[in-house]
């Protein structure tokens, strides 16, 4: 069930066909802790298995942050358990922690929007990018701090970050420690969109109302065309295409838009 009570997470739908993850720990800025990963893989996989929702909305709880990175303060005890003293262990836990988070975002078949507010840095800025689109308040900061007190971009932003905005840009703003202004974020590749900051939740929810309206088999196989494309060749992806149209072509949802459009009416996909 998507709509399930977490420590660390609010999930609900705040519109029909729109789910809400909102990263619930605004004392900690809604640092990362091991166990808010774990809750994150399961609260995806209820989105992913429920085809009664058809967006994701990613947002974090309070004005200050959208996410800050993982919680470095000591005080998560779920830490040391994963990690348990070895070397190996700090492995272990990226990979079943927020790298798995990061993967199961970008394997999604359905649109996920991240609403950003605060900051959002370090791994909470991979955290961002592994959404479809997102949507930044005009006060949001964005940026890499991992390597200010040492650490690495290790949450999937050494690949995340320069397919965003280049690898020189990505290099200066991780070694350089850089974080950035919302509209200069938009201007890097960072961000999709910037909203006034009292307007922010509506334009979000707004995107999120859009694409739950429209066909879904056509929502998914676009996006797993064109994420697919991007690490493939021209002649592979028309290949895709022409497998894509076998199953969205004949499908119930397209003789309904075709119908709509001729009648000129709104379509009423139902997934079919």
């Amino acid at each position: 069930m998507f709509a399930a009570k977490y420590q660390t997470l609010l999930c609900d739908s705040p519109a029909k066909g729109v789910a809400r993850i909102t990263l619930n720990r605004p004392q900690a800025m809604n640092a990362y802790s091991f166990r808010m990963t774990q809750e994150l893989q399961a609260a995806i996989a209820a989105f992913k298995d429920d085809d009664g929702l058809r967006v994701l909305m990613l947002t974090g709880a309070g004005t200050r942050a959208f996410c800050t990175g993982g919680d470095i303060s000591g005080d998560d005890p779920e830490h040391s358990k994963a990690v348990r003293g070895q070397p190996l262990g700090f492995g272990r836990e990226m990979r079943d922690g927020m790298q798995a988070v990061v993967l199961a975002l970008r394997r999604l078949d359905k649109p996920s929007i991240a609403m950003v507010r605060g900051y959002a840095v370090a791994g909470g800025l991979a955290l961002a990018l592994a959404c479809d689109l997102r949507i930044a308040g005009a006060s949001a900061k964005l940026g890499d701090t991992s390597n200010k007190v040492g650490l690495l971009p290790d949450e999937g932003g050494a690949w995340l970050f320069p397919h965003a905005m280049g690898l020189d840009r990505a290099l200066k703003m991780t070694l350089l420690h850089e974080i950035y202004d919302a509209p200069t974020a938009e201007r890097l590749g960072l961000v999709t969109e910037v909203a006034a900051d009292d307007a922010l939740e509506a334009r979000a929810l707004e995107l999120c109302e859009a694409l739950a309206a429209k066909a879904p088999l056509a929502v998914r196989l676009t996006k797993m065309m064109m994420a697919k494309a991007l690490e493939t060749s021209l002649e592979a992806s028309l290949v895709d295409a022409q497998m894509a149209v076998m199953v969205s072509n004949p499908s119930a949802d397209v003789r309904e838009g075709i119908a709509a459009f001729r009648e000129k009416r709104p379509p009423k996909f139902e997934g079919r």
